[in-house]
């Protein structure tokens, strides 16, 4: 009998310590709205980047190296745009061959550009090889390389399987890279899908005869390195970007930003416990004046470390403070709202308050991604960075 008490007694000690029924339903209720707000976040988010779902993860993949160098030419180490001019369109996209073929012909998937991209310019990207030491003893010191748009005779009852889009010489003993442009042809594709049959290239002598491909190599998918495959890039405008007044001060200018007299974190610091320790100022209750503040956006705390390959994050930074009478010129005050905080620092109208802290300039950032299709893409994004901050 005395064991049954005990037993009963260390059940409704157990059972006390248990969470309530309300209390559960409670917290699994607030881990779902704060699920649903995250979701909800996330897919806005997107949609400021311009897409609907994330891109598929390819980790093990390595962009090309035209792509890094072209991001590092118009981005800072932030992605911050260095001159907005620099780039061709807002977009710029390239693709490998998927055709792998033994021949001199290639050709590339563009599912995954939307129709609504204007296409600005189409270059193509072919890998000379180095000669092989036969080529030595040649007496040919220049080739002729055409490319070609192949053609569907059937369909345009034509009687040339083939249009010319790019020829030009160059010098048979080098090696590296040749561009020829093909807007042309890809401009074609986008308005015909089923038209786009690929390219091919031919090798002549000046004398006009074909050139042993054996001495004349361009490296293909199938037997070199990636960072040597045909390549496809793509230059295009989503017909997002707009000129802005905004754009045109360089954002690593120092004298353009918001005067603060907040000291700049040092470099080692985690960024997102910058942006943390300098809101120390709210949180203790103290009026400052208007000014720029960090506010760091991690794509690792995202989840989308797995798809963009740079940067790994930014600093959009934000706004903040009082725009308290009197507005000196270093709040970067407009007229209107000089004006306004006169109206109510005389309170001749109870209902006005004062000018509002805001971004008076903003910059773009740049994104190098994988779509999912494994392509590697650089994009300019409008109105991302705060450049500085104003009373208005």
């Amino acid at each position: 009998m005395m064991l049954f008490v005990i037993s009963f007694a260390a059940f409704a000690c157990c059972a006390a310590a248990r969470p309530s029924l309300s209390y559960l339903e409670n917290h699994f209720t607030a881990e779902a709205e704060s699920e649903e707000v995250r979701s909800a976040a996330i897919k806005r988010l997107l949609e400021v980047f311009g897409m609907e779902d994330p891109p598929a993860v390819h980790a093990h993949k390595q962009a090309p190296q035209y792509m890094l160098d072209l991001y590092n030419t118009v981005a800072d180490v932030d992605g911050v745009t260095k001159d907005p001019y620099l780039l061709e369109g807002n977009t710029v996209r390239s693709f490998f061959d998927k055709l792998h073929s033994e021949q001199v012909e290639f050709r590339f998937n563009l599912s995954t550009v939307a129709r609504t991209e204007k296409v600005l310019t189409a270059e193509l990207h072919l890998f000379k090889l180095r000669p092989q030491a036969t080529l030595t003893f040649n007496r040919h010191h220049f080739c002729q390389v055409s490319v070609y748009q192949l053609l569907d005779t059937s369909r345009n009852n034509r009687t040339q399987d083939r249009k010319l889009l790019s020829s030009r010489l160059i010098p048979v003993h080098s090696t590296g890279w040749e561009v020829f442009t093909i807007t042309q042809a890809v401009r074609s594709w986008m308005g015909d899908e089923g038209s786009n049959l690929g390219l091919h290239v031919v090798v002549r002598t000046l004398g006009g005869s074909m050139m042993d491909l054996k001495l004349i190599r361009f490296a293909s998918g199938r037997n070199h390195h990636q960072s040597k495959q045909p390549m496809l890039v793509l230059f295009t405008d989503d017909g997002r970007r707009r000129s802005t007044a905004l754009e045109t001060i360089d954002p690593n200018d120092t004298t353009a930003t918001a005067t603060s007299s907040l000291p700049q974190a040092p470099m080692s610091a985690p960024p997102s416990r910058i942006a943390r320790s300098l809101d120390y100022s709210e949180e203790e209750g103290a009026s400052f004046p208007c000014q720029r503040l960090p506010l760091y956006v991690d794509f690792e705390e995202i989840g989308w470390s797995g798809w963009i390959v740079s940067p790994r994050g930014y600093n959009a930074y934000h706004c903040k403070g009082s725009c308290h009478f009197p507005l000196g010129q270093n709040m970067r005050p407009t007229n209107h709202a000089t004006v306004q905080s006169i109206i109510n620092a005389l309170k001749l109208l109870k209902s006005i308050e004062t000018p509002c802290c805001v971004p008076d300039k903003l910059f773009s950032i740049n994104l190098l991604y994988f779509d999912d299709d494994e392509n590697v893409v650089l994009k300019q994004y409008n109105d991302m960075v705060a450049g500085s901050c104003g009373c208005h």
